[in-house]
């Protein structure tokens, strides 16, 4: 299991105590330092079945300070994955990516589900 987060993010630090109480094996990747490319948000994009505007970190700064709210929905997909993998903080995390699915944010109760 690969678990994005943002080491300073509260509701990531909650995702992953599940995942160590739980016994989970996994890599943790900091969305800050190492964002996903273009490809990999595209592959888990489509492996989540959510609209790609759930990706975006839509409470963040930089989603703000971008005015992406008015301009996501003029963006076609490629610009919209481009911008992400421009800059991890605009992703929504944490994320969790598994065989079977990809978890984008945290619900408990869904998380659960795939332990």
């Amino acid at each position: 299991m690969l678990f994005v987060c943002y080491t300073k993010c509260s509701t990531c630090k909650k995702a992953r105590k599940l995942l160590e109480e739980r016994g989970a094996a996994f890599e943790v990747r900091d969305v800050k330092e190492q964002p996903p490319a273009a490809e990999e948000l595209r592959q888990w994009w489509k492996k989540s079945g959510l609209p790609l505007k759930k990706l975006f970190n839509t409470s963040g700064q930089q989603y703000r300070a971008l005015g992406l709210s008015a301009r996501l929905p003029e963006m076609s997909e490629e610009e919209q994955l481009a911008l992400l993998a421009s800059d991890g903080m605009l992703v929504k995390r944490p994320i969790l990516v598994t065989e079977e699915a990809v978890l984008v944010g945290f619900r408990q109760e869904d998380w659960e589900k795939l332990l």
